[in-house]
């Protein structure tokens, strides 16, 4: 197939397509296929002759628009990011437990004044993790070592293998005061737009902990904000943020209630170490009339 790659040329991705006998065109009236690896701003006009367009995100929310204008066919990069998102969540969610920030923050040692805040997720815990999708099946294997019970929460309430427990999401409002706990991976739509808010966070313990490695609007900040601040719930972890880049003096930052990290959770060398092989596989099945491995439903959003 004739493939382009815009705005941005990558090299071993180039490699990768080419070995496999596909053929690199600078024009995308000439492509049959193109990996777009910008920003929607930068995304050019889709001609009808282009068969699909390979995104180098999960999370497709930002080119709704754009797919639902086009009659092109789009496949994301779901299971590109399980295993480094995965862990990210288990990151946020031991710094938080075991008090990393505040033990910074005070730059003297507080052994006696944090150790009673200290908790571990291998104490007879619960975790839920809402959108239970790919990135929920890996964070279910690493999470076994530690042994807490897991709830998985999914559209359809189908059993997730590993999880002890899986829920339709129409019966999330259940799982809030139940878990100690909370890993958020669901795509962004209208429906799970600030899923997470004042209502959500009154039903949580208070001990409880939210972490969100999917979509910054998942979570309503400013609820967020009021909740740690009043101790309706006890911290949160966040690789992503609303707005996102978090600003600088939002209160996030200061609060030793809420470890952040920029985005770090699917760094871009790992897309460019992954996604040719990934491309491959949509190509392949683009080319003999099926339906791509990751191919986008347009109007579910992701």
């Amino acid at each position: 197939m004739k493939f382009t790659m815009q705005p941005n040329s990558w090299d071993k991705v180039r490699k990768t397509l080419e070995e496999a006998g596909h053929e690199l065109v600078d024009d995308i009236a000439d492509a049959e296929c193109m990996l777009f690896n910008g920003t929607p701003d930068e995304l050019p006009e889709i001609p009808e002759s282009l068969g699909f367009v390979q995104l180098h995100l999960a999370g497709v929310d930002a080119f709704v628009d754009q797919m639902k204008n086009s009659s092109t066919r789009w496949a994301n990069a779901a299971g590109l990011y399980d295993k480094t998102v995965a862990e990210s969540a288990i990151a946020l969610l031991l710094a938080q437990l075991h008090a990393h920030k505040p033990s910074t923050q005070a730059a003297t040692w507080l052994q006696k004044e944090l150790e009673p805040k200290t908790r571990f997720l291998s104490d007879d815990s619960t975790v839920a993790i809402i959108g239970a999708g790919g990135i929920g099946q890996e964070l279910i294997s690493m999470l076994k070592g530690f042994g807490p019970e897991i709830i998985a929460v999914n559209r359809s309430g189908n059993p997730v293998d590993g999880a002890d427990e899986t829920v339709p999401s129409t019966e999330l409002d259940a799982v809030w005061p139940r878990a100690d706990f909370f890993v958020l991976l669901m795509p962004l739509t209208d429906e799970t737009h600030h899923i997470v808010d004042a209502d959500a966070f009154a039903k949580m313990k208070d001990s409880a902990v939210v972490v969100n490695v999917g979509r910054g609007p998942l979570v309503n900040t400013d609820d967020l904000v009021d909740a740690l601040r009043n101790g309706v719930i006890a911290g949160a972890g966040l690789d992503v943020t609303e707005p996102e880049p978090l600003p600088d003096g939002h209160p996030l930052w200061e609060m030793s209630e809420c470890v952040i990290t920029p985005h770090l959770a699917n760094p871009l060398y790992s897309v460019h170490d992954r996604i040719g092989a990934h491309m491959l596989k949509n190509m392949e099945a683009f080319a003999n009339g099926e339906t791509m491995p990751t191919e986008v439903d347009v109007e579910a959003g992701y």
